[in-house]
């Protein structure tokens, strides 16, 4: 059963003033799983083609920050939730990977939006929660645009060293691990990482409560992109740290689907490309929007 409540949405206070504007008229809404809620944030007009974006692990809407402006701009409603277990959503009731989301999140798109089928951003893990959403819910997608999507299993921690934030006693010290954090995965140059984006890294991943995912260290992605019945294409950084090293092997397991329709590299860029080269990935992104 689920339930919708509407106000105005929260951002974060250290938005830069032009971004926070450009963001300011979202809404805020809320539905219920279980006894779990999902956050959803919305742009646009209800008379607009929807486009939903689905942020990535450790994160929230604010994933998509640099991008949700231009895709109002492309005349669409976009619709962002927080996913459970991430931001200001509950855990999902069913478990704590990718799989226990897709429920809670088709229970809100038919509530929210409709039966659809809707086109569908998604990042990194919220990639694999769109290709399990697409295989398992047909009618809810038409298309998807896949970012950094885990198409080969990672290894254990991601397959990079990270810090831990357990011996980290300080702001100083644990705003030096979020950092650290961000260089070894998200972003490609350390020079990109101002204090703006330790203080995002720090916000979102105080509020997952999804850290035991081990889906993306199996073929479940794989298995999910090859039951695709709709079309996709694929963007990744070209640095990507996760994947830089086997572009060949990323490409096959995408290319095994029928519907696999284009891939892309994004240059000087590393997993977190829509944010680190938000100019480059909106137009792309533009693209995608308008060929539909």
């Amino acid at each position: 059963m689920s339930s919708l409540t509407i106000r105005p949405a929260h951002l974060p206070h250290f938005l830069p003033a032009d971004l926070a504007a450009a963001l300011a008229r979202a809404q805020r809404c809320v539905t219920t799983h279980g006894k779990a809620q999902t956050v959803w944030h919305v742009w646009g007009e209800a008379s607009q083609p929807v486009v939903v974006l689905l942020h990535g692990g450790s994160g929230s809407w604010t994933h998509w920050m640099r991008n949700i402006p231009t895709l109002v701009a492309c005349g669409r409603q976009v619709w962002v939730p927080d996913l459970p277990g991430f931001g200001d959503s509950n855990r999902p009731p069913g478990g704590g990977d990718a799989d226990a989301v897709v429920a809670p999140l088709a229970l809100g798109l038919r509530q929210l939006i409709g039966p659809g089928p809707h086109a569908v951003v998604a990042f990194s893990f919220g990639s694999l929660v769109a290709v399990l959403l697409g295989a398992q819910h047909p009618d809810l997608v038409a298309r998807l645009l896949l970012v950094g999507l885990p198409v080969l299993p990672l290894g254990h921690g991601r397959g990079v060293a990270l810090p831990s934030l357990r011996e980290a006693t300080t702001p100083e010290a644990r705003a030096a691990v979020h950092r650290a954090g961000l260089a070894a995965i998200m972003l490609h140059q350390a020079s990109r990482i101002d204090d703006d984006t330790v203080a995002l890294q720090a916000l979102n991943a105080a509020r997952d409560r999804m850290r035991a995912r081990k889906l993306v260290t199996t073929d479940a992605c794989a298995n999910a992109v090859r039951a695709l019945q709709c079309g996709f294409e694929c963007v990744w950084g070209s640095e990507d740290v996760l994947y830089r090293d086997r572009w060949a092997e990323v490409h096959a397991a995408c290319e095994a689907s029928p519907h696999c329709a284009r891939l892309n590299l994004i240059p000087d860029a590393g997993h977190w490309v829509q944010y680190e080269q938000a100019d480059g990935f909106n137009r792309l992104l533009a693209e995608w929007t308008h060929r539909a």
